[in-house]
């Protein structure tokens, strides 16, 4: 747990209590992160939360961790099914964890992990997998640290309009490039000046917003974390950003590859401290990276193609890996190289490495899961680095990150560090997360195949 609360604009238990006792607060979100990295739960009348919820607690089903992205139920997960009942997962509130939603009248939210109703943390829950890689870093003597990079398209179209036109001739908030465009920017500053003060207002460090390449792309900066906290954070932001947006009439999306030009990513920065605060990264005496830091990266490089599927947990995610897209191809790193997946920056108290691997629809606890599992692999083995690349990773020799997400669900399924380091249900769990999706993409008929064939063949 970290101090309670995280900062002075997040709430205390009392102060809850006050806010509720006195009217300003009225409801109480209680939420969880799901497999497709969607805050979930329910909104509870405030004076019930104090009454009940707040010590009593509260359930959800335990089909949330095993649906589609449709929300429909689907057959082959071995925690729940018809054949069980379809029990109850309980909510273990993060009391960390309250924050204000400043865009919705008197509200505030709390997350959550979850436990089985007969006890114990739920494996597969991805906060769960986040929490017990954090705590087998906090074994080894270290803090974690993360900070990720997320990008997101805009469009001055709503979602009900977007869903009616089958999500085709959007409107993008830019008509071009705006990669660090001032006047880009400023073109949808209000909506991007809301975000930042409305998540400086609900207890995240904010930093910066800056266009991107694709037409109407942006991405909002914040300050990095421990890395259970810059998950929360993260999910916090994608459902406000979204929230937002649709207020003003406008939509947001974070898939990594909504169209044929750039995708969005989530690049993740990490590091590790000791738990009295102490460099791990970085020898200042000598001025260079520690062993322990090679050992890290290495790691984190021999189990990305395993792990990719934590990385990019969607058929779409796999589109965006593309030469020369500033999405990574190679399993490489370098200096300060954006060719590689693995790109370290820094020195000193800033010096860290940069996963450029993650789609913007990464679910962030399984990101952070992955890399910081296989960098702590990495130490615990001894990993030696590999050479590092120089130039132009894309047409280097090294290996090559899984092009579909069929090729990252065999590698996933079939290795030997993923059971050793998340357990044999997270595996098999998360395999058949991959195999739902791509029973459903297969049995799909696309765009691409009637514009295709529908005259011509």
């Amino acid at each position: 747990m970290t101090s309670h609360p995280r900062n002075d604009r997040m709430l205390t238990v009392e102060q809850l209590r006050e806010a509720v006792r006195s009217g300003e607060i009225d409801s109480v979100i209680v939420a969880f992160t799901d497999m497709q990295g969607r805050l979930q739960g329910k909104v509870i009348h405030g004076r019930f939360f104090l009454d009940s919820a707040l010590e009593s607690g509260s359930e959800a089903c335990n089909y949330l961790l095993a649906v589609d992205t449709d929300m429909r139920t689907v057959d082959g997960y071995s925690m729940t099914s018809w054949d069980t009942g379809y029990g109850d997962m309980e909510f273990d509130l993060d009391l960390d964890t309250i924050r204000r939603v400043p865009y919705l009248e008197r509200t505030a939210m709390i997350q959550s992990d979850l436990d089985y109703t007969s006890g114990g943390r739920v494996a597969v829950s991805p906060r769960s997998l986040l929490r017990a890689q954090q705590e087998k870093a906090a074994e080894l003597g270290y803090r974690a640290l993360a900070g990720t990079e997320l990008e997101f398209m805009v469009y001055n179209t709503s979602y009900e309009e977007a869903h009616d036109g089958h999500y085709l001739n959007l409107t993008p908030a830019n008509q071009y490039n705006v990669d660090y465009s001032i006047l880009g920017s400023m073109r949808v500053e209000p909506l991007l000046r809301d975000i930042r003060n409305t998540m400086y207002d609900a207890g995240m460090i904010v930093e910066s917003a800056k266009g991107e390449c694709n037409f109407g792309q942006h991405e909002i900066a914040f300050r990095y974390d421990d890395v259970v906290t810059t998950a929360d954070n993260h999910v916090f932001y994608k459902l406000s950003a979204k929230q937002m947006a649709a207020q003003r009439g406008q939509s947001v999306t974070f898939m990594a590859k909504p169209n044929e030009r750039d995708g969005s990513s989530c690049h993740i920065h990490m590091s590790l401290r000791g738990l009295d605060g102490g460099l791990a990264f970085w020898d200042a005496e000598e001025g260079r990276r520690t062993p322990l830091y090679d050992h890290f990266i290495a790691g984190v490089l021999a189990t990305m193609r395993e792990f990719t599927l934590f990385y990019a947990p969607n058929i779409n995610s796999y589109k965006r890996f593309a030469k020369g897209s500033f999405a990574p191809t190679a399993v490489a790193w370098g200096l300060d190289n954006r060719s590689c997946s693995v790109r370290l920056v820094g020195a000193g108290q800033s010096a860290r490495m940069e996963n450029r691997l993650p789609g913007a629809d990464a679910n962030p606890y399984l990101a952070l899961s992955a890399m910081l599992a296989g960098g702590l692999y990495g130490i615990e083995h001894r990993l030696e680095l590999p050479p590092m690349v120089e130039g132009n990773a894309y047409d280097s020799d090294a290996e090559h990150v899984p092009h579909t997400m069929a090729e990252a669900r065999e590698l996933f399924a079939g290795s030997a560090i993923a059971r050793e380091v998340f357990g044999q249900e997270v595996v098999d769990h998360y395999t058949h997360y991959a195999d739902v999706e791509l029973e459903q993409f297969n049995a799909a008929i696309t765009d691409w195949e009637v514009r295709r064939g529908f005259e011509r063949h």
